[in-house]
């Protein structure tokens, strides 16, 4: 019988849940045992070959790319957990959600105070992907099967609840994997 087969992803966002999910550290060997890995920056697939059992995302929605990629896993994965603040709740990067996008390109190209731009332009290329009007949580894009909050989640929540997952038990995360204080 095949192993389930978990991929995961980086949105907007600052790749601190992937990092987590590598401090996992020697139950990194489990996994393998348990899991084969489709798409992930772990193992740097890119494509999709067949269906994935889990999807991990991190990052909320902030451009179309992002959510070209979402909604990709969304079509790929029989489950899609969004984990860490910026996937369920936008985070850092949705503080640009109380500026306009007006001021905060000008801000960012223009007039912030570490910026050296002497044509004065903002970045227009074609190949850049374009801009949301908001960074939006992952749930606003597309059904989220659940949420794994913090900032980022611990290596042990992570490992509670990838291997509920792709065992078929309920998912347990006792007080002291998710809170923060």
């Amino acid at each position: 019988m095949s192993k389930p087969k978990v991929a995961t992803c980086s949105l907007a966002g600052c790749f601190g849940c992937h990092m987590s999910f590598l401090d996992i550290d020697e139950r990194i060997l489990q996994l393998v045992e348990l899991v084969d890995f489709g798409p992930s920056p772990i193992n740097d697939l890119k494509h999709f070959t067949d269906r994935c059992r889990v999807g991990l995302v991190e990052g909320g929605c902030a451009n179309a790319e992002n959510v070209r990629v979402l909604r990709e896993f969304r079509t790929h994965c029989d489950i899609l957990v969004s984990m860490g603040y910026c996937a369920t709740s936008g985070g850092i990067p949705a503080m640009r959600n109380l500026v306009s996008m007006e001021e905060c390109l000008r801000e960012a190209y223009m007039e912030g105070p570490s910026v050296h731009n002497p044509t004065g332009r903002v970045p227009g290329d074609l190949e850049l992907p374009l801009l949301l009007d908001k960074v939006r949580p992952c749930h606003e894009v597309v059904k989220i099967d659940y949420h794994l909050p913090g900032c980022p989640p611990s290596a042990d929540a992570i490992w509670a609840a990838l291997c509920a997952l792709v065992s078929d038990a309920p998912i347990e995360l006792p007080y002291q994997l998710i809170k923060y204080d």
